[in-house]
């Protein structure tokens, strides 16, 4: 897994509004309030499958901001991070506070979690398939802006190295990670044009990676490329659509057998377009020299992975629904949170 400092997260109006909360929450909080009733309550958060967690961090923030108010001696919070791995039934989060401080945000607890550590486990799946070979999330097109962030710094906590988003790069303290689009070829006109003003317009810094495949056989615009920018190129991208038959490991080899005969070594091949663990593998068995991969709709569109929380005690009273053994869960993993600090 890529080592990312856990920082506090910052907090959407979204996280932090009633509105996002499941209606009972709110109707349970009035009628609380009309009855006094406010117990010191612990509860444990768990996930239904092996999983790789994530928003946990975030899930941190949220409640040093709602129960920095009503925080008592007996307030406490325990946690695993983002980046663990957890197991099914396995507790990963648990709260010891007054109810009303944090039960309206029940729904945005889970909602987090549950979203981020879907896309988590799906990247930590496309990145253990790919290895050694390094994979990085360009899944930013497949949801909504307003998530594209989390779900890039999800992708960098399940191993990728890097994400297409300046979000969520930033959220995990990298550089986004990009090429160019076919967008910018088809209005020069030409791979090569492309590339050679690519290469006069952007920082040093910026690793040359051009696009193979938008108007010849990708092996030839590969040669062109790496005449015209020679050492300066860092390598090629092979996004063949499905109306061409995608890339395909030959393919790979074909590219790389031209640019090795004609004394380009040093470019790296990376491949995209509808990659998931499956197309990785065969890549792999076939012995393609893949330099690196970039996944986009499989980390976007995996499943939630869910979350559940229960009540386990009630003002130091065992307690649980049926189904559930009362009582706080032993755990060795769950580590003290010190809300201060993420506040």
């Amino acid at each position: 897994m890529t080592s990312i400092p856990h920082t506090r997260r910052p907090l959407s109006s979204a996280l932090l509004s009633a509105d996002s909360a499941d209606i009972y929450f709110q109707r349970a909080e009035e009628i609380l309030d009309h009855e006094s009733l406010d117990p010191i309550v612990a509860m444990e958060v768990f996930a239904r499958r092996d999983a790789v967690l994530c928003g946990i961090d975030e899930a941190k923030s949220l409640l040093a901001r709602v129960l920095a108010e009503a925080r008592t001696d007996e307030t406490s919070v325990e946690a695993l991070s983002d980046g663990d791995r957890c197991s099914p039934k396995e507790v990963v989060l648990r709260i010891r506070a007054r109810y009303r401080a944090f039960g309206l945000y029940e729904t945005a607890l889970l909602g987090v979690m549950a979203q981020s550590t879907g896309w988590a486990t799906a990247a930590r799946e496309c990145v253990e398939a790919a290895a050694p070979q390094p994979v990085v999330s360009f899944g930013a097109r497949h949801v909504h802006p307003d998530v594209s962030g989390a779900l890039d710094y999800s992708a960098i906590i399940g191993g990728c190295v890097g994400a297409s988003t300046p979000a969520g790069a930033r959220l995990a303290g990298l550089a986004p990670t990009g090429t160019m689009p076919h967008s910018l070829v088809l209005i020069f006109g030409d791979t090569v044009r492309a590339a050679q003003a690519f290469d006069r317009h952007m920082p040093d810094d910026v690793p040359r990676i051009v696009l193979v495949d938008t108007f010849r056989d990708e092996a030839e615009e590969a040669l062109r490329v790496a005449e015209a920018l020679g050492d300066r190129l860092y390598g090629i991208r092979l996004d063949t659509p499905v109306e061409r038959g995608r890339v395909t490991p030959a393919l790979v080899e074909e590219c790389r057998a031209r640019l090795d005969q004609a004394g380009h070594r040093h470019v790296r091949i990376i491949v995209s377009g509808g990659m998931t663990p499956e197309r990785i593998r065969e890549f792999k068995e076939y012995g393609a020299p893949v330099d690196s991969y970039a996944v986009g709709s499989y980390i976007a569109g995996a499943k939630p992975v869910d979350f559940t929380g229960d009540l386990k005690e009630i003002d130091g009273r065992p307690i649980a629904k049926r189904g559930r053994l009362p009582g706080i869960t032993q755990s060795q993993r769950l580590q003290p949170v010190d809300l201060a600090a993420w506040s």
